[in-house]
Order: structure tokens, then C-alpha cells, then sequence
């Protein structure tokens, strides 16, 4: 209990402040609705109506809550109007430029330890690659690849991939460059070759930080496919959902659209966070 006190206090006061911000915001409409018809509209009937509006400028945490339950279990999974159905889309391209760009983070990072004309010439340039803001190089992506016929999931991974390397990349370099000067000196007094001192040192000791950029990295492919579904006009994805939502006014469609995605995300990061516990704890490092 006093673990879970504090954070339903928290929960609490963001419910009270979402509750009282969306009377406020939705207060307009509902005066000018009573002014056309005459009457003026008391404080006690003010509320109900902020609170029950079909299109709010924001919606209430209940309305958000319904929406989650009619897009989740309201509706076969394989309806167009299921958040399962449109999680799924995302989800894949998400799993697909996740792995691609952890592989790729992982292969710069290896040849950036091992060799210093990499470490000096790729890892400026996969810094600077992330000052490009990703909505501007989404569509250029999305053009290339639909100009030599690449349509579909794969545009969007590489979309995630291009979100989720630079941070593989930075942990895994970091880690593989965490052993100090001492334990390096002890493999080179056994004759360890560049291999083994890599396998039995480097990786192991690499493995924390791996993990704790793989959690930044999967979140990253997340956002990266929804936004990569946005400039193509998709009609499934989470990224669609909040195109259509936006079109129609449908905010309580996008709301919900969004706690979807911050779910999913939470789920992969936890599983993530499920593999590095069994992972450290079979290799003794787990505390």
C-alpha cells in the first residue's frame, strides 16, 4: 500500500486537473450553443454538457476510456475500426525497423571500437543524421520508395529503423567501451586476440547498456511508424487512425489512438525490460 499510495495520488490529481481543463476548454461551445437559443446556462449545467460533448476540443478521461473499450473489445479484431486491427499494422512495421535498425546499431558500433577511421568519420554522421527532423525525411523516404515500387511495411520500418539505430548505436559503443584500463591489461598479459577480448570482455560488459538503449530504441520505431504512415494517407495504423480522427474532428478517435500507442509502447519496453532481466540474470550481472 505504501508503494501504490503515491502513485494513485498522482493518478488522482492528473484525472482532477484533465477533468477540470476539459470543462474549461469545452465551456465555450456549450455558451454559445445557450446563447443561440436564448437561455443562459447555469455552473451545474455547464459541466454535464462540457463533459458529454460528441466532438470536444478535449475530451474527458471517461470519453477516452469508452473509446479505448469500443476500439479494443467493442469491435472484431479484424474490423477497420478496431485499435487492434490498427495496432497490429503498426506494431509490425514497428518489429521489423526495430530489428533492423538494432542490427544495424550494433554492426556501426563494432566497427567503430575496432576501428578508428569508422569512429572518427560514421559516428559524426550518425549524429548529425538525427538533427534531421523526422517529419520532413518521412515523405522523402516514402517518394524513393514508392518510385522504384517499394510500398507498404517496408517503407515505414526503415522510417523506425532510421529512429531506433542512433541509440543502439551510442549505448553499444558506450558499452563496449565501458572496460577499464585494468581488465584490458589482464586479457592482454593472458595474449587474448582482438576476438576474444571482444567475446569474454567487450560484449558481456556491453550487454547493460544495450539494453537500456534498446529500450529508447523500440519506443523511438513506435513513434517512427506512426509517423511514417502519415504523409502516404494510410488507411490502417495507428498513425491513420489520428489522420482520420484529425480530418473529422473525431478527437476522442485520436485520443484514444494515442493511449493505444503509449500502451503498446509501454508493453515493448517492458518486454525489453523482461528479456534484459533473464538475459543479466543468466550471465550474473543482474543486482
Amino acid at each position: 500500500m505504501r508503494s501504490i499510495l503515491p502513485v494513485l495520488t498522482v493518478v488522482a490529481v492528473i484525472v482532477a486537473l484533465w477533468y477540470a481543463a476539459a470543462v474549461a476548454m469545452n465551456a465555450t461551445w456549450v455558451r454559445d450553443q445557450a446563447a443561440r437559443a436564448g437561455p443562459e446556462v447555469s455552473f451545474l449545467e455547464l459541466v454535464p454538457r462540457t463533459l458529454a460533448q460528441d466532438r470536444p476540443v478535449l475530451p474527458a478521461p471517461h470519453q477516452v476510456a469508452k473509446g479505448l473499450w469500443d476500439g479494443w473489445a467493442g469491435q472484431a479484431v479484424t474490423s477497420r475500426r478496431s485499435l487492434v486491427y490498427h495496432a497490429w499494422i503498426t506494431l509490425s512495421a514497428t518489429l521489423v525497423g526495430f530489428g533492423i535498425g538494432t542490427g544495424l546499431g550494433i554492426l556501426l558500433a563494432v566497427g567503430i571500437i575496432h576501428n578508428r577511421a569508422m569512429d572518427q568519420s560514421v559516428m559524426p554522421w550518425a549524429i548529425a543524421s538525427q538533427t534531421i527532423p523526422i517529419l520532413a525525411i518521412a515523405p522523402m523516404i516514402i517518394v524513393v520508395m514508392n518510385s522504384i515500387g517499394v510500398s507498404g511495411l517496408l517503407p515505414k520500418a526503415i522510417i523506425s529503423a532510421y529512429l531506433s539505430f542512433f541509440p543502439v548505436v551510442v549505448g553499444m559503443v558506450t558499452g563496449l567501451r565501458s572496460p577499464d584500463r585494468m581488465q584490458m591489461d589482464l586479457l592482454s598479459t593472458y595474449n587474448a586476440s582482438r576476438s576474444q577480448t571482444f567475446w569474454k570482455l567487450r560484449l558481456p560488459a556491453s550487454m547493460p547498456y544495450l539494453f537500456a538503449s534498446l529500450k529508447v530504441g523500440i519506443a523511438a520505431s513506435l513513434v517512427g511508424a506512426i509517423v511514417g504512415e502519415l504523409p502516404t494517407g494510410a488507411v490502417a495504423g495507428l498513425g491513420a487512425r489520428l489522420l482520420q480522427g484529425s480530418y473529422y474532428g473525431q478527437t476522442i478517435q485520436i485520443w484514444a489512438a494515442l493511449f493505444t500507442a503509449a500502451i503498446v509502447a509501454a508493453a515493448l519496453v517492458g518486454i525489453v525490460g523482461a528479456v534484459q532481466a533473464v538475459v543479466l540474470k543468466r550471465m550474473g550481472m543482474a543486482r
